[in-house]
């Protein structure tokens, strides 16, 4: 016992080497950066959110009340999502994506009863909480981003055209699964994501490229398998293109309404009073959800339209900003994800409200109406935050530098 005794340090010894213990877990260790571009985005957000509640409130006041509430809730979520550790994130990614795929499955299962999962017009998506309806597909979204930046991040495979296979069959899951609800505009969102994301990880521009064409060429080939209402909305945007008006009264309803409505604001918005006499008498369905925007136009014009458009702009810039900046390859391609998302979606959106896409049912993020949309809104914005917090490491490895 001596002699093993006589191999442990010294008192003396131990004290000694504290300082340099302290000091080399101090080089590991993150720390915070204060002056990150990601605020940006927290600003676009918040003036997106603040608009979204007053124009709910042009011609539904209670609905305005709840969509503030909601907003409270979503910017403490954000919180919380900015400050939880990288690891946890990443250990976490797998197991709400599949937590995500098993309540998008939930909700497709016929014997589930309709007063917990609501169907509404001919989709099953929510999930009746009560107080508010959840849409598992919100969650599936950042779980998925999670999930391919955790992937993509260790390997270097997808740099080969069939090393692409893997993150689109990822992929494939949960954009089938929300495509079957259905929710055509949501499915949608996954692709852009996974091309910035593969592309921003080091994938060659030539094979996203020939997959972009192919996907170009093989669009069309889907129009038979397409429900018969997103066969209409298409029919309606190519006859509204072509001039006839033979939809407006039917399926192109409520993208005629929505068009008129956008162009009644003019240049300046033709105020609160009579923007909301203006959405109700017009009849707009979806005011206060897809629609949204029509109203946003309606009531402060195009300078109001161009306003939304920049804080969408200003949080894209933000993030993007975000990603170049930061050394960690997890939390570029987590930044990466989340900004094309959001972007994409506000792109469909506002592209259907003017009459140059088809409607799809897609919301505008952080103004249209909806708890869970804008919780998962603010948790997105809360990751790209706390991606933007964290200064890197000294003693960290390269991001992406590939041979």
């Amino acid at each position: 016992m001596s002699a093993l005794g006589s191999l442990s340090p010294s008192p003396a010894l131990r004290v000694s080497q504290r300082p340099e213990a302290r000091r080399a877990r101090s080089l590991h260790a993150p720390r915070w950066n204060l002056l990150t571009p990601a605020w940006l985005g927290v600003i676009a957000a918040l003036v997106l959110s603040v608009v979204g509640v007053e124009v709910i409130s042009t011609t539904d006041t209670p609905r305005a009340a709840r969509q503030a509430v909601f907003l409270v809730v979503a910017i403490l979520t954000g919180t919380v999502m900015a400050i939880l550790p990288e690891r946890w994130l990443r250990r976490a990614a797998w197991p709400a994506l599949i937590a995500s795929i098993l309540l998008l499955l939930f909700v497709l299962l016929p014997g589930v009863p309709e007063w917990l999962v609501r169907p509404r017009n001919g989709s099953r998506r929510w999930i009746n909480l009560g107080i508010t309806d959840f849409q598992p597909s919100e969650l599936a979204k950042i779980a998925w981003v999670l999930v391919m930046a955790a992937w993509l991040r260790m390997d270097d495979a997808h740099r080969s055209l069939p090393g692409l296979l893997v993150p689109f069959g990822i992929t494939a899951i949960p954009l089938v699964l929300v495509l079957v609800e259905p929710d055509l505009g949501s499915s949608l969102l996954f692709v852009p994501a996974l091309l910035a994301m593969v592309l921003a990880a080091g994938a060659r521009k030539r094979h996203l490229a020939a997959l972009v064409l192919i996907g170009a060429v093989a669009a069309p080939l889907a129009y038979p398998m397409l429900r018969p209402h997103q066969r209409e909305r298409i029919d309606a945007l190519i006859a509204q293109i072509k001039g006839d008006d033979r939809y407006t009264r039917d399926i192109g309803f409520q993208a005629d309404r929505a068009m008129t409505l956008a162009g009644a604001g003019g240049v300046w918005g033709a105020g609160e009073e009579r923007a909301r006499a203006l959405v109700v008498h017009n009849g707009l369905p979806e005011e206060h959800n897809d629609m949204v925007f029509a109203v946003v136009a309606c009531r402060w014009g195009l300078m109001g339209g161009l306003a939304v458009c920049g804080a969408v702009l200003l949080l894209t810039a933000g993030g993007l900003a975000t990603a170049a900046s930061s050394r960690d390859p997890f939390g570029r391609l987590v930044v990466v994800g989340i900004v094309s998302m959001i972007a994409a979606q506000a792109i469909v959106n506002v592209g259907m409200t003017v009459g140059v896409l088809p409607i799809t049912g897609m919301t505008l993020p952080f103004v249209s109406y909806g708890g869970s949309s804008l919780v998962a809104s603010w948790m997105m914005i809360g990751l790209v935050v706390g991606v933007g917090l964290r200064k890197p490491r000294i003693f960290e490895r390269p991001s992406f530098e590939f041979a």
